[in-house]
């Protein structure tokens, strides 16, 4: 993976099936991790991951709840997708992250989402996570 790479969940590819998800109304949180070795079959919940949670000046443990959530569906293009305003850490001095997670803070086992790859390093000034011009998430 090279930095902005990400990957879906398996268990969240199943959940969204039945319907454990509803994006516009859950909490969703994106959390900075550090040295995360990647596990798409394994990692169901945050706690699967949040023993490599960044931890330091300008973090709050759990991540930052994204806000400016919309779902919209794109005949033009064939697609549906996800996007929420970018997130952005004031006074970030963590070392440098490994991955940004995205889970949903509203199921009791923090379901798992997305991960992507991160290699900038903080250095104590403001840390944003730019979602592309696409959105955050897309279904083709």
């Amino acid at each position: 993976m090279a930095e902005g790479d990400g990957v879906v969940y398996n268990n969240f590819k199943e959940q969204v099936m039945e319907g454990e998800y509803a994006f516009l109304t859950d909490t969703l949180k994106m959390a900075l991790l550090t040295g995360h070795a990647v596990d798409i079959d394994l990692d169901v919940g945050f706690a699967d991951v949040s023993g490599d949670e960044e931890a330091g000046a300008g973090y709050t443990a759990g991540g930052a709840t994204l806000a400016g959530k919309a779902v919209e569906q794109d005949n033009a293009n064939d697609r549906g997708t996800f996007d929420a305003t970018d997130v952005t850490w004031t006074g970030l001095d963590v070392g440098t992250p490994s991955h940004a997670v995205l889970y949903d803070f509203t199921h009791a086992s923090d379901l798992l989402i997305a991960i992507w790859e991160v290699t900038t390093a903080s250095n104590g000034g403001d840390y944003t996570l730019e979602f592309g011009a696409v959105g955050l998430l897309t279904i083709t």
